[in-house]
């Protein structure tokens, strides 16, 4: 097994000392940002000493590709983009602090996300259906790395898909700008040209996006390990348990605790280090 290490800056003491705690035959330069230690063992100090260096770690079977994945399965806010749309929609309605509290439970696994969605959503009753339109335009980034990401996704042949708790009006939108084969989300009701307050259709919650997932290994006939998922909150465990690989993005505890990777200092094109 070999063991990936990357960080924005990787000291080279502390490469060679990780090397060392875990007697890796050999230290391979990926890029200037992510190295390779060669037949690492497992260690005690890998945790404390990339925490202290800043550096993100990952093991990685020897010879093992990206184009060995057929799938890549995504979480949208705060993955895939700095922002949670429903707290900044909610900010046009001066009920940020309120919303972003529910969110913030939800995500770290402390209530259920159809009753915090059902919640949150209610509360932006009445508000203009442009405010979307601001706040994708305005306040939505994607996270470092996306773009470059799906480049590379794409051009080992995976199948791309963006699946998300959140709305189909910036998940539609982000599938044209990045090239996402397919996306899953909630859709707002809208009436007049306001939101309504409520959502139509069934809700996409952490079920659901593990059903995306499953259901598309079976149409591109994919095995579960051929499946990789990035998330970062409580509501992306199943996806990530169901996938073969799972990405922890600047996550909550609680979802770091199941995955098979935590990027925590590099940013989301780190995944293709793991696998050059």
């Amino acid at each position: 097994m070999n063991l990936v290490v990357q960080g924005e800056d990787v000291d080279s003491v502390a490469l060679k000392e990780i090397a060392k705690a875990t007697r890796a035959s050999a230290i391979e330069q990926i890029t200037p940002e992510a190295f390779r230690l060669v037949d690492a063992q497992d260690s005690h100090a890998i945790a404390p000493l990339c925490a202290q260096a800043q550096l993100d770690w990952a093991w990685i079977p020897a010879g093992r590709k990206l184009a060995d994945f057929g799938l890549f399965v995504t979480d949208m806010d705060s993955t895939l983009i700095n922002i949670e749309c429903i707290d900044e929609i909610a900010d046009m309605q001066g009920l940020k602090p309120e919303v972003a509290a529910i969110t913030e439970a939800a995500m770290r696994g402390e209530i259920d996300f159809r009753e915090s969605l059902t919640r949150r959503v209610s509360l932006l009753a009445g508000l203009p259906e442009r405010a979307l339109g601001e706040v994708y335009e305005q306040r939505l980034a994607l996270n470092p790395g996306a773009e470059r990401l799906l480049r590379g996704l794409k051009a080992a042949g995976l199948h791309t898909v963006l699946v998300s708790g959140g709305f189909t009006y910036f998940t539609e939108r982000l599938k044209a700008r990045l090239g996402f084969d397919e996306t899953h989300a909630n859709v707002l009701e809208v009436l007049d040209g306001h939101l309504t307050g409520r959502v139509t259709g069934p809700i996409v919650d952490g079920e659901a996006k593990a059903a995306h997932l499953r259901d598309a290994c079976r149409r591109l006939g994919l095995r579960p390990d051929q499946a990789m998922a990035a998330g970062d909150g409580a509501n992306d465990i199943p996806m990530l348990t169901a996938a073969g690989f799972g990405i922890a993005y600047r996550a909550k505890p609680v979802l770091r605790e199941v995955a098979d990777c935590r990027l925590d200092h590099v940013g989301l094109d780190g995944v293709l280090n793991l696998f050059a």
